[in-house]
């Protein structure tokens, strides 16, 4: 049995990790609210915009100025844009999107030449191990705006007008609740009409004009899109963060109350062996 110094220690040591995790659950159940209320204020707009640019994709067959943007190429070269965060202790959020990546790409793009985009520290650090990045930016999750947002958007944009890529997929975690987090896989480019299902197209009747909406509509509903997934994504980080630490200062106190058991059980049977000692030592005298 370890003496009594080394359990103290232990002790000390398991309560001062207690302590830091339950503040890192503070702090992300704090964030977790703001971020919550961003994304579900957020996502009727963004989906509705998103489902009208669906609709209308289907008007844009022979249009010039919008096609591109819809046009379905033969894939040769795809782009994964991999939506991590810069920080760990959040439980599975990274380690399930790498592993939804390297899924993909071995059921889906098996043949295809791969690139990555990651947005946050944790998978670019994996993935460059194995595979090609093209670049990865960190700061967007330091100063999440929505003009931060629209220069990688356009940079996506210009990798696919430019042909450089045939095909660029969002991988990321979709907020549900708390506890909740949702990998999920979403096609940017090209616009997908109305997510391949029939529907009525409406008769749009085009004001100012068609090239002029166009031109305008597309590059700011993509923008939105993922401005939207990236919300998304921070909130399951936080989410999972609160989680993951919540759980952690539950295994934390368990651990102390069997320590401190294990003490007083230690510290029992020390005192009964002095008491014995002397005990012993008193009747020897007497003897």
């Amino acid at each position: 049995m370890a003496n009594l110094k080394e359990i103290r220690i232990r002790i000390a040591s398991v309560s001062s990790t207690m302590k830091v995790t339950n503040a890192m659950k503070m702090v992300s159940a704090a964030k977790l609210k703001k971020a919550q209320n961003a994304i579900t204020s957020m996502r009727p707009y963004a989906n509705k915009l998103t489902e009208l640019l669906q609709n209308l994709s289907a008007t844009l067959e022979g249009d010039d100025q919008g096609s591109i943007f819809t046009e379905q190429r033969e894939v040769e070269k795809v782009l994964i844009v991999a939506i991590s965060s810069n920080r760990g202790l959040a439980g599975a959020f990274n380690s399930n999107i790498v592993k939804a990546c390297k899924k993909l790409v071995s059921e889906s793009y098996k043949a295809k030449h791969i690139d990555y985009y990651t947005l946050g520290k944790k998978a670019g650090d994996i993935l460059k191990k194995e595979h090609s990045i093209l670049e990865t930016n960190t700061a967007i999750f330091e100063d999440l705006t929505f003009e931060n947002n629209a220069e990688i958007a356009q940079k996506l944009m210009d990798l696919f007008t430019e042909g450089t890529h045939d095909k660029i997929v969002l991988v990321y975690n979709k907020f549900k609740n708390a506890a909740t987090q949702i990998v999920t896989i979403e096609q940017f480019l090209p616009i997908e009409s109305s997510n391949g299902k029939e529907t009525i197209i409406p008769d749009y009747i085009f004001e100012p004009s068609k090239t002029k909406i166009v031109k305008e509509l597309i590059p700011k509903s993509l923008k939105t899109q993922l401005f939207k997934v990236l919300r998304e994504s921070v909130a399951s980080e936080h989410g999972a963060r609160m989680t993951a630490m919540h759980k952690a200062t539950d295994n934390a106190t368990e651990l102390r109350d069997t320590l401190l058991l294990k003490y007083n059980k230690a510290r029992q049977a020390a005192i009964t062996s002095e008491i014995l000692e002397i005990v012993g030592g008193a009747e020897a005298l007497a003897g």
